[in-house]
This record gives C-alpha cells, sequence and structure tokens, in this order.
C-alpha cells in the first residue's frame, strides 16, 4: 500500500483473495495508513469490518479502534475552537462522534457554560448541598418530607421515578396542592438536560411548546444536581400500554393510529429544530388530556380542545443539539437501552435520527402487539431485503397502512431532513381517519375512556 499510488485496490485485493481476512493486523495497519492519508471514514470503516468479522486477537483490534476514536474527537474539538474553511469542516463533520461519549459531554459542557450561566433559572454553587433534610434519606417512600432549594419549600409527596443516577420526586411548591411540581435530583451534578429544555424554549414556539416538557430551574451543587419540572398527573404512554395488557388485551387500532400521528409530528417538529431526544420510549411519553370535551371538527387541524390532548416527551438527559456539531454530522454510539438500540447501532453503522424514529417504531409495537420490537430481514421484491418487525400484522388491521409505516421508517432512513417522509407518513394516518367520521367519533370514547380509567387509578 505504501508504494502503490491506488492503494484501495491493493486493500480490496486482499479482501478478495482473503488475505490475513480473520487477522486483526490486515485492519489495524489498513486503517492506520487510511488515516495516514487523511481518508477518516475509510479508515472507520475498515475499523468496524474488521471488528464484525471478529479478527483476531480482537481484543487488540478493539483497542486499536477506541484509540482511533479518541484522536477523531480531539481533532474534532480542535476544529471547533479555530477558524477552519467549510470544505474541511464538512469532512471532519461526517466523522462518526459517540454523543453520549463522557468526553465528548465534557467539551460540550465547556463550550455550553458560557452561554448556560446566564440563562434564566440557571444557579450554580461550588458548595455541596446543604439543606436540614439530606437527598440521601429521600426514599420511594418518602413523604411529608421538606427540602428547601432557593428559598422555596419543596413538600414532597412520593417518587415518581428512579434511575440510575437520578430519582424523580412529585413535590408541593411551599405546601401549595396547586403547584405541583417534579424534582429530578442527580449524582454527579448534570446541567445538560437543563440546556437542552431551554433549546426547546427557544426553537419550538407557541403551542407545539407544550409537547416536549418544561423545566422552571436547576439548582447545581458540587455534589449534585436538581431539576425542577412541570408535573404531569395523568400517567404515561407505557401506563396505557399495561391498562391493556393486564386484562389481556391489545390497544384499540384507531387509538394506536392516534398516538402514531402525534409522535410523528412531535419528532418532526424537533428534528427541523434541529434536536434529537436520544431516549424515545414510553415510559419518557406522559399523556395530556384535553380541558374541555373534543370536538370531531378539530381533530385534522389540532384545533379547538384538541391542542391541549396529546404526548409530552420529556427526559431529555440524552438529548443531542445538533446546532453544536458540524453540519452533515453521523453519530456513532450505542445508547445501551434494552429494546430501542436502532438497527445501525445493533450493525454498528452510522446513525442520526434513527435513535428516536425507531424507538417510535418500537413504541407503535407495543401499543399494537403489548410486547417489545424484534426486527428481522426479509427478502424484497426487487431481489433485495428489508428490514420487518418479526410479529406479523392482525388480519382485521389497515394492514397496508401499518407495513409501509414499517418499512419506510425501518429501511434507509434519510441521514439529513428527515421532515418529508414524517409528513408523507403523518398524512397517511390523517387521511384515513379523515376517511369515516366514526373513527374520530370513536377515538373521542376511547380517549374519555382511557382518562376515566387511568386518572382514577
Amino acid at each position: 500500500m505504501g508504494v502503490s499510488a491506488d492503494f484501495d485496490t491493493v486493500f480490496k485485493e486482499m479482501l478478495d483473495s482473503k488475505v490475513c481476512v480473520n487477522d486483526s493486523s490486515l485492519y489495524v495497519w489498513s486503517a492506520s495508513f487510511f488515516e495516514l492519508k487523511g481518508r477518516l471514514r475509510d479508515a472507520l470503516t475498515i475499523y468496524q469490518l474488521g471488528i464484525s468479522r471478529n479478527a483476531e486477537p480482537i481484543e487488540w483490534l478493539k483497542k486499536a479502534h477506541t484509540l482511533f476514536l479518541s484522536r477523531i474527537s480531539e481533532i474534532r474539538n480542535a476544529a471547533s475552537s479555530q477558524k477552519i474553511d467549510d470544505k474541511e469542516h464538512m469532512k471532519l463533520g461526517n466523522i462518526d462522534i459517540n454523543p453520549w461519549d463522557t468526553s465528548t459531554m465534557n467539551d460540550l459542557l465547556k463550550k455550553i457554560d458560557p452561554l448556560i450561566a446566564k440563562v434564566d433559572g440557571y444557579y450554580s454553587s461550588t458548595k455541596s448541598y446543604g439543606g436540614k433534610v439530606a437527598l440521601s434519606t429521600l426514599k420511594n417512600s418518602s413523604r411529608n418530607k421538606v427540602i428547601e432549594i432557593g428559598g422555596n419549600k419543596y413538600h414532597i409527596k412520593g417518587c415518581a421515578g428512579q434511575g440510575g443516577f437520578a430519582q424523580v420526586y412529585k413535590a408541593y411548591v411551599n405546601g401549595d396542592p396547586d403547584d405541583l411540581v417534579a424534582l429530578k435530583i442527580q449524582k454527579p451534578p448534570f446541567p445538560w438536560e437543563f440546556y437542552m429544555y431551554r433549546q426547546l424554549d427557544q426553537r419550538i414556539l407557541g403551542r407545539e411548546r407544550l409537547s416536549y416538557g418544561l423545566a422552571h430551574r436547576v439548582h447545581l451543587y458540587s455534589d449534585c444536581s436538581i431539576l425542577i419540572c412541570d408535573y404531569l398527573a395523568h400517567g404515561t404512554l407505557q401506563d396505557a400500554i399495561n391498562s391493556y395488557a393486564v386484562i389481556g388485551k391489545s390497544m384499540e387500532e384507531v387509538l394506536c393510529i392516534y398516538y402514531t400521528i402525534e409522535m410523528l409530528h412531535m419528532v418532526e417538529t424537533m428534528h427541523d429544530a434541529g434536536l434529537i431526544h436520544g431516549d424515545f420510549k414510553p415510559d419518557n411519553l406522559l399523556i395530556r388530556y384535553a380541558r374541555g370535551d373534543l370536538t370531531e371538527d378539530g381533530f385534522l387541524d389540532r384545533s379547538d380542545s384538541w391542542c391541549d390532548q396529546g404526548l409530552c416527551l420529556v427526559d431529555w438527559g440524552r438529548g443531542i443539539d445538533l446546532h453544536l456539531f458540524p453540519d452533515n454530522t453521523m453519530f456513532k454510539g450505542d445508547c445501551r437501552t434494552s429494546g430501542f438500540r436502532c438497527i445501525e447501532m445493533q450493525e454498528d453503522k452510522p446513525w442520526k435520527f434513527q435513535v428516536d424514529t425507531y424507538g417510535l417504531c418500537v413504541v407503535v409495537h407495543m401499543m399494537l402487539h403489548n410486547c417489545y420490537m424484534e426486527v428481522v430481514k426479509k427478502e424484497s421484491s426487487d431481489g433485495g431485503s428489508v428490514y420487518l418487525p418479526r410479529l406479523p400484522f392482525k388480519r382485521y388491521w389497515n394492514i397496508e397502512l401499518w407495513k409501509t409505516f414499517f418499512t419506510k421508517m425501518l429501511n434507509q432512513y434519510p441521514g439529513n431532513d428527515d421532515r418529508r417522509l414524517l409528513q408523507e407518513l403523518k398524512k397517511s394516518f390523517q387521511d384515513y381517519m379523515n376517511s369515516n367520521p366514526q373513527l374520530v367519533k370513536k377515538l373521542k370514547e376511547l380517549l374519555a375512556k382511557q382518562r376515566a380509567s387511568l386518572c382514577s387509578a
């Protein structure tokens, strides 16, 4: 390769001739050569190829791959702090970056720190949290404990959720039952989610903003952070799915279609704003109910009471702000959320919007089948192959509608500007709903029944 101007061909001939194809040396040295020549994307592809073939010794290959990604991260960080021409900027933008990698997150936090410090609701202290009630004493059974934060007293009314690094509690502000909030306590301190909420405030306006959660303030201490958000008391989409599972049934198709329309619209709006959620699942989709009675006329344009009805996407801790990355950036990294790893993650390929849209597909599958989605590769009519859910569609569903949805969402999803596809699919479901007035009437009845069931529980 070192003496040939056409070194690509040398590498391809070695692969075709099966020379050292199971030896990690081929991939490490070839990738190093491509990297030396500035062919970073090709170098990454070679590393991925060797790992996919489990070339031995695989530990050496994986270590070389990790060091390569680290060097790429340093290049990108250096480029972002210097003035570089558009051509080089574009080239670096195509390099795969893990947006959740610790070093990447630390670099992004340093970049946004001067901006977020000036934002309304941001309070930072170099001291540890020193309230009279230790946060460590707040357990699942905590009720009526009072903690003081920023001059307000929060009366804890129970635990609303718990993860590996954070706990969420519902609380009354200064003892007022009408002022109910969610307190997200996280260790170590993590201001990123508050930053994402403020980006939502700036980029998504009007009634659309209600679909993405609201953060009032964040208090940062040396040992933890406390994020204070709106609390919605009507349960999650996961709760709605579970309410059918416990009686051995699946959600009615018309209700599945309604929530699919809502999710397509939500994802289209946030992607158009340059924001990726990164953890799209039914636990993070809170249900919103209309204040007044739903009318059949306002369904299509989301007017009247329908603008209050829908879903609210919360938990933006794994959110990605595309404005902080070069144009055309593709990402690499595994969300490590069982059942929600997109096909690209499963196959160690670059991804972008797929992290959200695959999650959307899983949610739809859970509504239809009461189980996580398993994807299989099937032969297509043109001799190629397509990814589709393993479980078949029930004969009494609108099979063509769902088959089109899953086929387009799971295969060759656009790397950039996915609005047209999302709009097209959303319109197909809306057209079906408007083809028969009885469908919207039935939807209204089901939503009223769901509200009575979940809210009473």
